[in-house]
């Protein structure tokens, strides 16, 4: 892999800037000088606005699925996936899917969840492998959306060498997450509270958009007051599809994009996120998570298996999932591990979710040559969204995953963390993500919303309830491009949102 300088980013020892670059949890056979040059032309972003770009209707290249018109429409596998994996991607689908019970159980295999959870399942949710959205309303279930949970302090010395990194701690009781569910006798954590008040913003040509502003309360805590410091922070689960083509980007193709001082002086400063990589004990790129808090789909799988479902892993191997040493009875209650198993998920059955994880299809575009497409096409381009939404990558070449190997892909996202602005801020850190930063959400898949998941709620906490209110949350850096979506005339504005639909 060629490494490229990033003088933007300041790092104690080479040899640690080498780590991140590495992606050592990848197979990768290196590009040749001919095979980047070539990448480096098919990944020019377009000028020409006349048709369809060449292969820009396979948005994940050959591992591009047609598009369903079910709601299965991300449940697909990669479209080049080898016969004899289908198997795995199924069991993986299983696994995923499962229900989880208490300890201990007749079925030793499925026991373990909780004591404190938000979910039995994956899939619960990830609904249809998509995105999760806000309780509705008090009787509706928040199930695919919690409240994280840190505060301020703490030194871990094998991160904090790196600048720019926030320290923060668990909440001494609460931990990480706040868990709405528990088994009997015990107590759930909260209970999520939401209220919104609306904002009319006036547009070009008479329109107007009302935007929601949201309030969060965990209400009825279930193990005394939050520390007073405590920083919360909403989070609805990401739809799935893509992750193992976003995970296959060379890091050295996004740091490439990096500019934190904005030294090309277009208002945008993107920064990478460095996190630990509790696989490989090591600093590495961020890219999974609303703040790009987790490097690789293993961890984060195991992550939420931890922290969502209560369940054990080799990479957290906590029995009580989240539970803190102050929440005594979550600790001794039983669990799923024990002499027949050391963790309740084992390595086994995290690669198996992994590979799911990991070819869960992007659907082809729809009418990407039409010509209202092609007109929003333009205006997203013109109006500077491409400089965070990066249309398109070209994935490594990798020895023993086909299914990503040397794609050409178009997931709009350059997978860096933006200033987006107070209206968005959560005021909560995360690694070197600040309060108001987020990484750029990929848009593939994104007009499939309502489809599949039954909603059009977006961003990070789904306030957004369709993409246009999306647009208008817009701010800091982005904060020129949506004043230019609020001032343009309503036919290229309601292009630009057909585009989207789209992709």
């Amino acid at each position: 892999m060629v490494k490229m300088p990033f003088f933007g980013l300041v790092l104690v020892s080479s040899a640690v800037w080498a780590d991140i670059l590495d992606d050592v949890h990848l197979n990768v056979i290196p590009r040749t000088e001919a095979e980047s040059a070539r990448i480096a032309e098919v990944t020019e972003p377009t000028t020409d606005f006349s048709g369809v770009a060449r292969f820009e209707e396979l948005s994940a290249g050959a591992a591009t699925v047609r598009a369903s018109r079910t709601a299965d429409a991300f449940s697909q596998a990669s479209g080049n996936m080898q016969f004899e994996d289908e198997l795995t991607f199924k069991v993986g689908n299983g696994l995923f899917r499962k229900i989880w019970v208490s300890a201990p159980a007749s079925t030793l295999a499925s026991d373990g969840l909780g004591p404190l959870f938000n979910a039995r399942s994956c899939q619960r949710c990830h609904i249809k492998d998509g995105r999760g959205h806000p309780p509705e309303s008090r009787e509706d279930s928040s199930v695919s959306m919690f409240l994280r949970i840190s505060i301020s302090g703490g030194y871990d010395d094998k991160i904090a060498n790196i600048e720019g990194y926030i320290a923060t701690l668990p909440d001494p009781v609460y931990g990480n997450q706040l868990q709405d569910f528990a088994l009997p006798g015990h107590a759930a954590e909260y209970e999520l509270e939401v209220t919104y008040e609306e904002e009319v913003i006036a547009l070009s040509d008479g329109e107007t958009v009302s935007l929601r502003h949201p309030t969060y309360r965990a209400a009825g805590l279930g193990y005394g007051p939050l520390h007073p410091d405590a920083m919360l922070s909403p989070r609805v689960a990401n739809q799935m599809i893509g992750l193992g083509l976003l995970e296959a980007v060379p890091a050295a193709d996004i740091l490439a994009n990096a500019d934190p001082d904005d030294e090309n002086g277009d208002g945008i400063s993107g920064r990478p996120n460095i996190v630990w990589s509790h696989e490989f004990d090591r600093p590495m790129l961020g890219r999974f998570g609303h703040k790009a808090g987790n490097p690789t789909i293993r961890q984060q799988s195991a992550a939420a298996f931890a922290g969502d479902i209560g369940i054990s892993s080799p990479l957290f191997p906590n029995g009580a999932g989240e539970c803190t040493e102050a929440q005594t009875s979550c600790q001794d209650a039983p669990h799923g591990d024990g002499d027949e198993r050391v963790f309740e998920v084992d390595d086994e059955i995290l690669d198996l979710v992994t590979f799911y994880s990991r070819n869960l299809a992007v659907p082809a575009r729809r009418d990407a040559n039409s010509p209202e497409v092609l007109r929003g096409k333009q205006v997203f381009y013109d109006n500077g969204c491409t400089a965070c939404h990066t249309p398109s990558f070209v994935t490594h070449r990798l020895e023993d995953q086909p299914e990503q190997s040397l794609q050409l892909i178009w997931p709009y996202s350059d997978m860096l963390l933006h200033d987006m602005g107070e209206g968005l801020a959560d005021h909560r850190p995360e690694a070197r993500a600040n309060g108001r930063e987020w990484r750029t959400a990929p848009l593939w898949g994104i007009g499939l919303t309502q489809q599949v998941s039954g909603h059009s709620y977006f961003l990070h906490d789904g306030r957004a309830r369709s993409l246009l209110e999306a647009v208008l949350w817009h701010g800091g850096e982005a904060q020129a491009q949506r004043d230019a979506v609020i001032a343009m005339p309503k036919v290229d504005r309601d292009a630009l949102i057909t585009f989207l639909e789209s992709l």
